[in-house]
């Protein structure tokens, strides 16, 4: 008997299997999204992929996002993931402290989580551990800071060419 695989079902097997370690749960322009804690991605990533009837074993998109005013949960990481079969997909967001951007890597299950974990570092900071090659990869190894944080203002307040009043302010 052939199934299709509801967002209902992937919520409900996920809730049996994590229970209290899933923080919360929403659909965002169709696609469901949770928040696991932490310490439990891979566990979640591997039940993700391992149960037969989820068979989430291609990994979309892995990257992160900063929020400077989540105090000791500045850094989102999120995963995309596809079931190629059943054509459903779907988002597995943790947060950790931008202190101690902690989290274990994924390239066990997905071969093609190496670059995209080395890219998030390279942007975000965050600390795969356990990756066997985590250094930048399109920035110069000199860099002492993640640009995509935010950390910088968005202009440079020190220009003089440019008339306030022609942007509005």
């Amino acid at each position: 008997m052939n199934m299709s695989l509801t967002h209902e079902m992937i919520k409900e097997k996920l809730d049996a299997q994590f229970g209290d370690r899933i923080l919360s749960w929403e659909e965002s322009y169709g696609m469901p999204c949770f928040t696991v804690k932490a310490d439990h991605n891979l566990k979640a990533l591997s039940f993700l992929y391992d149960d037969p009837t989820m068979g989430f074993q291609f990994l979309t998109d892995l990257t992160a996002v900063h929020y400077p005013d989540r105090k000791g949960e500045e850094i989102a990481v999120v995963y995309h993931l596809h079931n190629l079969k059943e054509n459903v997909r779907l988002r597995m967001k943790l947060y950790v402290p931008i202190e101690k951007p902690d989290v274990y890597t994924a390239i066990g299950l997905f071969s093609g989580a190496n670059w995209m974990e080395r890219e998030t570092y390279d942007f975000f900071g965050v600390n795969f551990i356990g990756h066997p090659n985590l250094k930048r990869i399109l920035n110069v190894d000199e860099m002492d800071y993640f640009p995509l944080r935010k950390e910088f203002p968005l202009e440079d307040q020190t220009r003089i060419d440019k008339d306030d009043e022609m942007f509005g302010r």
